[in-house]
């Protein structure tokens, strides 16, 4: 039999997903090469000409052609796209339009030099993200790009040709293009076109004979790109055995290219960081792993100044530029919080840098290599050591939101350690002008815990190294002023040798283990604030039943743990995004919108308008895009630290989240709305359907017998007409009444013409009305002598009447009687016959029998549609009284009406 494997659900609905998007999403085609000259932008432009041949809309948006005349001649009848003229420092610079190239929406966008950096002011700050935004909109774009501009090969390239590359594009760019077309020549044939001017301007052509174009780096750069190259079409196989390994049956042993082992990078403080980040990206391409990059911050290193720790921050943005998982540890051993971090996350390699050559003294100061220590903590995991490369480009270390002058603020100047060591000596000679009086009291153990208590202090209060000064000093202060010979450092007795060890040894230890606590504490106290924001935001929006409701308080939390000004933006009913009634300082409501469309952070601390002074989240929740959070945060280099960035990123996720289960809460509730009304629909149209249509048809049969009865009956066949008349008459005021006393209802309250009424009259009059559906059944009335005028209207309340008689006489029995007595805050009318009473199943919940088109029998040869006492119960809630339905003690069924009263104005009790 042969062996059927199922596929997986979840498997085939994400790669469902993943051709859904990719249908939508433009192609992106690059030419690529070893370096300048050797004819991409020729290429690129001969398949233009081919394809606008072949009849596709074949768009310019950017070419260079550097002075070529070959390459120049290829743009004859290609359309080109205006480019962009900005103004920057007192000249015009001509960059790509991309919203005229967005607008314009060719089959294909041919865009240049795709490493380029574009011009202040512009959108983006790299020509690579114009791409993107235009690859997400559909369109087709084709570029060109050399293997010098990859970022996880500019430190390679770099030590290679000696010339620092400062223009770079992340690898994740080349690897996800869905076509690389190698453009490749001998590096003797581009030497050659050099020489002939094909390549550079003759001037500038004999410089980069001297220094880039030599053999050697052509050679180099050419075996780079032909193995990059290799790498994507090696990647493009590997994808289509994954694809086929889905397929079932004969594609099942293609699952052996699965792999495992991620590559842990770790950061340092020290500059050649970046460089282990780029091998480690370079390494995972070729391993196609995934990897994850981590710094750990010691108490030593949190003493950094402002400027490394920038540069740590910056080598973090580039390791997520280039595809990694960043993390901020922290600990006091690098290599315990490294080899565990390792193990979380299930890595098989690390990636270090290599330790600068220790100089000075430190060359004498016996210290382990990190790679021992890390090789000590995780003997099964491979070490990879990287070295350092000079010629690679510095990272920006300029933090979002920096002033271009000069000043800094307060909050980035690194503190000053001296003042710690100035209090450290002061509590030192403090204990002591404290104990020299006692000297003679207290016993030297005593005195000495009281020095060991100064010592912990010292630690709690300023840390590792003010303590260990402490230590010291109260070692000496304890020899010189407290054991004989005193006032003198000579031991008279060689047993106080070993006591100042054990003091020294002991009040260094505790004084280390306390701030070790100290940093712990405080690291722990950060975590908790993350996490206590976070659960506190999560329950507050648990309750939060309207939009606006959840838009205050994600706006508090956010300002809560970033500080500065947040704001929350909703889309209105259109899907467009609702901006501030008045914007504040900085607030750009466009760059919030384009946010909101491309669903990507924009402005302060993003490559995407990173000028800007405010941050723009989108606040994608599982469905769809539900708005944009910006922030204008108090300390900006906040939003470089991961663990900050990820804290934002989870605000709007849960902001995102509670936006879209309060806009599904509102469909829902529309829903039960619209269920409702179509079920009242049916029931109306059922009831009018059989109750209508019954004294219609003996209307018609009557007007029909007319014109064959004797004359002498024509009498008995009117009385039947009126009859049917009048009951249809009754239906149709029900409808109207109920609809009338609804439309009320809804507007916000019925109409009431209150006015001081005779209850007497008043059930004089409900009598006479029912008399027809009466039909000769006796009304007892019972009601006091003394009863009082009470206010209500006469008009509505005679129809509760009326209904409550129609329904005894429908399904009691005679006798019927109507009772009224006063309170002195209500009037109570009750109503009852002597027949079966209510129907058992409505039994311990009769207030049922008043709502619509509820009828006490549901068949029943009785005509009617259930409005009856439903509209009573709407009149006398709409005075503000009750009515209730019971079984009488003795029989039949009861209804009692309860309506509200006062005590009639002076005049009116002395007319009475």
């Amino acid at each position: 039999m042969q062996d059927f494997m199922r596929p997986d659900p979840d498997a085939l609905l994400a790669q469902l997903r993943s051709d859904e998007a990719r249908a939508q999403r433009g192609k992106l085609r690059i030419y690529f090469g070893a370096s300048a000259g050797v004819g991409k932008t020729w290429a690129m432009l001969s398949a233009a000409q081919r394809e606008r041949a072949a009849g596709r809309d074949v768009l310019i948006g950017v070419v260079e052609t550097h002075g070529r005349s070959e390459t120049a001649a290829l743009l004859a009848g290609l359309e080109a796209l205006p480019l962009r003229e900005l103004d920057y420092r007192g000249r015009t610079l001509a960059e790509f339009d991309l919203d005229a190239a967005l607008t314009r929406k060719p089959a294909v966008l041919l865009v240049d030099e795709l490493a380029h950096t574009n011009a202040p002011g512009s959108r983006h700050a790299k020509r690579w993200q114009d791409v993107q935004e235009l690859l997400a909109a559909g369109i087709e774009v084709w570029s060109a790009l050399n293997v010098k501009h990859l970022e996880s090969l500019n430190g390679t390239v770099g030590a290679i040709t000696g010339v620092r590359v400062h223009e770079t594009v992340p690898d994740t760019v080349l690897d996800e293009a869905d076509e690389v077309v190698l453009v490749d020549v001998t590096p003797d044939e581009l030497t050659a076109r050099l020489a002939a001017g094909k390549v550079y301007m003759p001037q500038q052509a004999e410089r980069a004979a001297q220094n880039f174009f030599r053999k050697g780096n052509l050679i180099a750069l050419r075996e780079i790109a032909l193995r990059r190259t290799a790498e994507h079409v090696e990647d493009d196989v590997r994808g289509w055995r994954v694809e086929q390994s889905g397929a079932g049956g004969h594609g099942r042993d293609l699952q052996a290219w699965n792999t495992s082992g991620a590559i842990l990078a770790c950061v340092g403080p020290h500059e050649g960081a970046a460089q282990t980040v780029r091998t480690a990206a370079r390494l995972a391409g070729q391993l196609n792993v995934r990897w994850h990059a981590a710094y750990v911050e010691t108490p030593r290193l949190q003493r950094l100044g402002a400027a490394e720790r920038d540069r740590i921050l910056a080598v973090l943005k580039l390791a997520e530029e280039l595809g990694a998982v960043t993390a901020v540890l922290t600990g006091v051993d690098v290599a315990v919080e490294l080899a565990a971090q390792a193990q979380r996350l299930n890595c098989a390699t690390l990636v270090v840098g290599r330790a600068e050559p220790a100089g000075g003294w430190q060359r004498w100061w016996p210290s382990a290599a990190l790679t021992r220590e890390l090789a000590r903590h995780a003997p099964g995991l491979d070490i990879v050591e990287v070295a350092r490369a000079e010629s690679s480009r510095r990272l920006a270390h300029a933090r979002p939101g920096r002033r271009t002058d000069d000043s800094v603020d307060d909050t980035d100047r690194p503190r000053s350690r001296w003042p710690g060591y100035a209090f450290t000596a002061a509590i030192s000679v403090g204990i002591t002008l404290v104990v020299m009086p006692l000297s003679n009291v207290l016993e030297l153990t005593n005195i000495v815990m009281l020095f060991l208590l100064g010592v912990v202090g010292a630690a709690l209060w300023f840390g590792r190294g003010p303590a260990a000064v402490a230590a010291l000093l109260n070692v000496a202060a304890f020899d010189y002023f407290f054991v004989s010979p005193r006032l003198s450092f000579a031991v008279s007795d060689v047993q106080y040798v070993l006591t100042f060890a054990v003091m020294l040894t002991v009040g260094l230890l505790v004084g280390q283990l306390t701030a070790g606590l100290r940093f712990a504490a405080g690291v722990s106290a950060s975590r908790e604030r993350r996490a206590q924001s976070l659960f506190e935001l999560t329950r507050e929006l648990s309750a939060a039943l309207e939009s606006m409701q959840v838009v205050e308080l994600g706006t508090a939390a956010v300002e809560g743990h970033f500080g500065g000004r947040a704001l929350v933006l909703v889309t209105d009913a259109n899907d467009r995004l609702v901006m501030p009634a008045q914007s504040p300082d900085g607030f750009d409501g466009s760059v919030a919108d384009w946010s909101f469309r491309q669903g990507q952070p924009a402005g302060l601390a993003t490559a995407t308008l990173a000028a800007q002074p405010w941050h723009y989240v989108p606040l994608r929740a599982p469905m769809r895009v539900r708005g944009v959070l910006a922030l204008s945060p108090a300390q900006p280099r906040w939003l470089l630290i991961p663990e900050q960035a990820q804290q934002l990123e989870t605000l709007a996720r849960q902001i995102a989240i509670a936006l879209e289960r309060v806009h599904y809460v509102e469909v829902a509730q529309q829903a039960v709305v619209e269920m409702e009304s179509e079920r009242l629909r049916n029931a109306l149209l059922g009831a009018i359907s059989h109750d209508v249509r019954t004294p219609l048809t003996a209307l018609i049969a009557l007007a029909e017998s007319l014109q064959t009865l004797p004359p002498g009956e024509h009498a008995e066949a009117a009385r039947a007409i009126v009859s049917q008349a009048r009951q249809l008459h009754a239906l149709v005021s029900n409808l109207l009444d109920m609809a009338r006393l609804e439309s009320g209802i809804a507007g916000g309250a019925v109409n009431l013409r209150r006015d001081w009424q005779s209850v007497e009259e008043v059930l004089g009059s409900a009598i006479r009305a029912a008399e027809a559906a009466l039909a000769g059944v006796h009304v007892q009335t019972v009601l006091p002598a003394d009863l009082p005028l009470v206010e209500f209207d006469a008009v509505l309340i005679e129809r509760v009447l009326v209904n409550l008689l129609e329904n005894a006489a429908k399904y009691g029995a005679p006798p019927i009687a109507v009772t009224a007595q006063v309170t002195d805050a209500a009037l109570v009318l009750t109503v009852r016959d002597h027949g079966p009473g209510l129907p058992a199943v409505v039994k311990g919940h009769e207030q049922t029998l008043f709502d619509k088109f509820t009828r006490g029998q549901a068949e029943s040869a009785t005509p009617g549609v259930g409005l009856g006492l439903a509209i009573c119960k709407a009149v006398v809630n709409a005075h503000g009284g009750d009515v209730t339905a019971s079984n009488a003690g003795d029989g039949g069924a009861e209804f009692v009406v309860t309506l509200p009263r006062r005590a009639p104005p002076v005049s009116m009790e002395a007319q009475l």
